[in-house]
């Protein structure tokens, strides 16, 4: 299934009901009276999150929906019944915001989590409501009010604990398909993973974590260049990431040129996106000729606050060690949202 994380619909709720103008007709009631009964509540527009929903593809071939008016009021003091609300399924992590204020309706990170995007309209009082001392046959009752309309914008951000970044060929795809269950395709040319993937690393003790290989960035992803940039939103929801670099001989730039280089673009999006912990994994050493370069890069990166890890993803040497500090950053992760 193709991986859609924007989407913009129309929503409509329902009518509601007119309310009714009648009066008793009865052979034995010789004082008759009103008897037109109210009209019915329009349905709500309610949304869902699903957690068996992945995408918002959905919504790329149906973009308007309306929920049922409230039925009419009749004679009898008889009421209309209420129009049924209509249940609109998103996946969890969706991001529900008014498509013309901008205004936040709902950020719905919870299975189950409901959040009404439209009332329906009031039902019509018929004219027996409108019965008292002074106006005993009433001859007027009430139309039923308009349910509510808009255009919504929904942003699917995957909900994920730790965000693998890079370049591009950093070996993300191949790290990611190493630590979890996740397949993606991959390919020795660029821009391989064209969207985002889940993986979960299970670890010794029954828990488990949940890893997202963001597409690869370049320099000015933050202003939209390249694929990266439709997917930083993505890098939001988590609490860690990895920082994959390559360090082989055949590298396109040094280490330390794109670490930085990728924290820029991190900080241009989102200036919190720099406060998340870094791993730093300095991979395809099995390709590196001169391994003193190593101590060199680690020096670099732990004076600067981050663990750094030599891996080489082709041969395994040293994912052991890399799950481990995956380990360590998942368990402080859990221990600060705790506090």
């Amino acid at each position: 299934m193709k991986f859609v994380d924007k989407a913009k619909i129309y929503v409509k709720a329902g009518d509601g009901g007119n309310g009714c103008v009648a009066f008793r007709r009865e052979k034995f009631v010789p004082m008759g009276g009103p008897s037109g009964g109210n009209g019915g509540k329009g349905g709500d527009v309610v949304m869902v999150a699903d957690p068996r929903m992945t995408t918002l593809m959905d919504f790329k071939h149906r973009i308007h929906f309306k929920a049922e008016r409230g039925q009419h009021g009749s004679g009898g003091n008889k009421h209309g019944r209420k129009g049924e609300d209509l249940i609109i399924r998103v996946p969890v992590g969706t991001v529900v915001k008014d498509a013309e204020t901008g205004e936040l309706i709902a950020d719905l990170t919870e299975a189950g989590q409901k959040v009404v995007v439209a009332r329906g309209g009031k039902g019509g009082k018929g004219n027996a409501a409108f019965k008292s001392s002074t106006n005993q046959s009433p001859d007027y009752a009430e139309e039923g009010q308009k349910g509510e309309e808009r255009w919504i914008d929904l942003e699917l951000k995957l909900l994920a604990d730790i965000g693998i970044v890079g370049f591009p060929n950093a070996g993300k795809s191949t790290l990611i398909s190493v630590l979890s269950n996740a397949r993606p395709k991959i390919a020795d040319y660029p821009f391989t993973t064209l969207s985002p993937v889940l993986g979960v690393l299970k670890l010794d003790y029954g828990k488990s974590v949940v890893l997202a290989d963001i597409p690869g960035l370049i320099e000015g992803a933050s202003e939209g260049q390249g694929l990266g940039h439709e997917f930083l939103r993505h890098i939001e929801r988590t609490k860690g990431l990895i920082h994959l670099i390559d360090v082989s001989d055949y590298r396109d730039r040094e280490p330390d040129e794109a670490f930085e280089a990728i924290n820029k673009e991190l900080e241009k999006y989102s200036p919190e996106l720099l406060e998340k912990p870094q791993i730093v994994v300095g991979n395809k050493i099995d390709i590196l000729s001169d391994r003193t370069q190593l101590e060199k890069w680690k020096k670099y990166f732990e004076e600067r606050g981050y663990t750094f890890i030599p891996v080489s993803l082709a041969t395994l040497e040293g994912v052991d060690r890399l799950k481990e500090e995956i380990v360590k950053l998942y368990e402080k992760i859990k221990e600060k949202e705790n506090e």
